[in-house]
């Protein structure tokens, strides 16, 4: 990588910190990685340097099982969705902005599935797609987006806060987080609870310029030059199994 990207890429990591996270500028915005010895994939970053970038706002790289999807997404939290990160996210990904959150959230918001029998392969549970019911224009930019992720992660919004369908798709995480179904959905929900945040995130699939999906290699080249911590979900199952984090529900609602 040249002095040039590197440099970018920290770049890029300031602007798409919120302010609220501005007492945090001084700590290293990627900390040195530690290899995972016990899941065999170098490279990836502790767990709790993901949530940490989560708490303050900042997006992590989360790549699933080899023998599952073997892709990595974007994951923030959705109430740190600003038009800044979300225009990132879409230029990185395939653009398809997806945002898990709790599925008693989704049944408050009145999101039904979006099919009466899921097909998915993995069964990814989408609701209908939505939009914020004001101040958005068409719903499809980055500032549309944003505010609609946001609105998901309010608590205080309401049914009528929506229009369906949209441009954003909220998934339904299953209420045992990875422990019960280790998918992308579920890491993001349980990366927020663990950071504090409202249990309603944002991801979507990471590809290449040509339009394939990113892999392992090319994950830790895209996480070192943009500043992002890069974990998998084999060791967030772990971490959560050995009881690592006091605050975290061991049943969440």
């Amino acid at each position: 990588m040249s002095r040039v990207k590197d440099q970018a890429g920290h770049v890029l990591a300031e602007e798409l910190r919120p302010a609220a996270a501005d007492s945090a500028a001084d700590s290293p915005a990627h900390p040195a990685a530690d290899p995972v010895a016990d899941s065999g994939r170098t490279g990836l970053d502790p767990i709790e340097d993901a949530i940490a970038a989560m708490a303050a706002g900042r997006p992590v790289l989360v790549v699933d099982n080899e023998d599952r999807e073997n892709e990595g997404d974007i994951i923030f939290a959705a109430q740190h969705a600003t038009p800044a990160l979300m225009g990132w996210t879409v230029r990185y990904s395939s653009g398809v902005i997806c945002v898990p959150l709790a599925a008693d959230r989704a049944d408050a918001l009145a999101l039904p599935p979006m099919v009466a029998v899921n097909e998915d392969a993995k069964g990814t549970a989408y609701t209908v797609s939505c939009d914020a019911a004001v101040g958005v224009s068409t719903g499809i930019s980055a500032t549309d987006r944003a505010l609609t992720a946001r609105i998901l992660a309010d608590p205080q919004s309401q049914p009528k806060s929506l229009t369906r369908p949209g441009h954003v798709f909220p998934l339904r995480a299953v209420k045992g987080g990875v422990r019960e179904r280790p998918g992308h959905t579920e890491a993001a929900v349980d990366l927020c609870r663990l950071a504090g945040l409202e249990p309603v995130g944002v991801i979507a699939e990471l590809v290449y310029d040509n339009g394939e999906m990113m892999r392992l290699d090319g994950l830790r080249g895209f996480a070192i030059e943009h500043g992002c911590p890069l974990i998998s979900i084999a060791d967030l199952v772990a971490y959560l199994e050995a009881g690592q984090h006091d605050s975290y529900a061991a049943d969440p609602v």
